[in-house]
């Protein structure tokens, strides 16, 4: 079969929000607690407390995310919930009324796409909440509920808020504040199968999916896709799967993951020693230990052999989310390796994705640490600011490094090349994660042209003419992009 998947991904740019910790409303348009005992927004965050972001502070800052360069918005849940990340659903049909309620969705989702900017739900389908109408329905009547089968329920009675009994039903990794629906039931499956297709009628742009490896129904993410595409055949799906995918990117279900299996060795390679372990070690994605740029290399064509080139060009690629740590406390505060992997990000194969707040230098552990409010201009670093804009530019002008093919020039040592040839575009990405100067003789013979203008970056050049052969030196700990004048 001939797989098929959203063109506008290939060539997005996304920008993944944590709505409650973006931007309040300066306009107070909440409708309930105008004077909210909200955490202080600098403070670091906490498990439970909100900080009063919202949709309108998200609206209100669509200029901040267009002049940076983004075209496509990823939100973790806005859905209804007793939780500041909101994967506690309580109403799938609901916007969180802190966060504006649907009034304020359907105000941004209009605005961002009057900008030409896409939005992406978090949709969170393996499990709901103890709020969640149709558990708490269990809840109060037990086998009398018209829900029972609606969820894993083993015993009577059910215990969900004590430790001390048994809970009786199934919790998502135990917990049972996530009771996990039964997806067997075809009441459920049908649930939410509409809910997917009433946000798409929204208006939305698609889905990514919350531990979709969860749902072992057989058949089930095959008939979302079916659903899905049958109202927009260009609406996104893509899970949050952190390792080989292959089974789920077969074309008949998501176009793409979220490539965790991309970020592990390019946090490794351009962090490499500076990676604080305790950082890491409890997930899963493994940017550690160090790398070289033939391993790297090695790793990295792995990635780019699991799926098919269509999948390859919707794969949604990131280096931080609200789930690990941010790369800046990752590397020990070390900025060059920022700027060496936002690179290796910006110049792959794929929709790259920005952790909001990544792109002023925003620190931040393992969550909840890692979900600290959209700090105030007077605390970017201007730097990494410059650095992530320049490159963003540099991706939405040139499409070979949106689309075209991606070849390994040279990895020996500290130092890795590589080419993104589209047609007669041709551009050559060099990065020195050494702390020595790095040089290399690069063969142009495959090439059509001869790239030797730098469009980013610093680095000493001289091109044989007659071979074909590109002398490069790198300062230590530096990236470039060369073009043709």
């Amino acid at each position: 079969m001939q797989i098929q998947t959203p063109d506008w991904v290939k060539h997005a740019v996304f920008y993944q929000i944590f709505p409650d910790r973006f931007a309040q409303s300066k306009q107070s348009r909440k409708r309930l607690l105008h004077q909210a005992r909200w955490e202080d927004w600098e403070a670091m965050p906490t498990l439970q407390g909100y900080k009063g972001g919202d949709l309108w502070g998200i609206l209100e800052g669509l200029d901040y995310i267009e002049k940076l360069g983004i075209n496509a918005i990823y939100f973790t849940p806005i859905f209804q919930s007793a939780s500041n990340h909101r994967y506690h659903t309580h109403d799938y049909y609901q916007v969180d009324p802190l966060l504006g309620g649907n009034e304020a969705f359907k105000e941004l989702l209009e605005a961002a796409h009057k900008r030409n900017i896409k939005v992406v739900l978090d949709g969170v389908f393996n499990h709901a909440s103890r709020g969640f109408f149709f558990f708490h329905d269990v809840l109060e009547n037990g086998p009398y509920s018209p829900w029972v089968n609606w969820f894993k329920i083993t015993d009577w009675p059910l215990a969900p808020y004590t430790g001390e009994l048994p809970a009786n039903y199934e919790g998502w990794a135990g917990n049972r504040a996530l009771p996990v629906f039964n997806h067997d039931n075809p009441e459920v499956k049908e649930y939410i199968m509409e809910i997917a297709e009433y946000w798409l009628k929204f208006g939305i742009d698609g889905w990514r999916l919350d531990v979709p490896f969860e749902v072992k129904t057989p058949g089930f993410w095959q008939e979302f896709r079916q659903r899905v595409k049958a109202i927009n055949p260009e609406a996104y799906i893509v899970g949050e799967v952190w390792g080989d995918s292959r089974q789920w990117l077969d074309g008949t279900q998501f176009d793409g993951v979220m490539n965790y299996l991309f970020a592990g060795p390019t946090i490794a390679f351009a962090a490499g020693d500076r990676v604080v372990l305790d950082q890491v070690q409890s997930r899963d994605y493994q940017p550690y230990p160090p790398l070289f740029a033939a391993e790297y290399a090695a790793k990295i064509q792995e990635v780019l052999q699991l799926y098919p080139w269509e999948i390859q060009l919707t794969q949604l690629n990131l280096l931080a989310s609200h789930d690990t740590a941010r790369l800046l406390t990752i590397a020990g505060g070390d900025k060059p390796s920022i700027e060496l992997a936002t690179l290796l990000l910006l110049t792959f194969p794929g929709a790259p994705s920005i952790y909001y707040g990544d792109e002023v230098g925003l620190p931040g552990g393992i969550d909840p640490d890692s979900r600290r409010g959209f700090p105030l201009e007077a605390n970017w670093d201007q730097e990494i600011f410059t650095t992530h804009r320049q490159l963003i530019n540099l991706r939405q002008t040139h499409p070979a490094l949106r689309v075209g093919d991606y070849q390994v020039l040279f990895a020996q040592g500290a130092l890795y090349i590589f080419a993104r040839t589209l047609a007669t575009e041709e551009l050559i990405i060099a990065v020195n994660v050494g702390t020595a100067p790095a040089k290399a003789n690069v063969d142009l013979a495959n090439l059509r042209t001869q790239p030797q203008q730098l469009l980013y970056g610093n680095a000493e050049l001289e091109l044989e003419a007659d071979t074909k052969q590109l002398t490069l030196t790198l300062p230590p700990r530096t990236g470039c992009i060369l073009g043709v004048s």
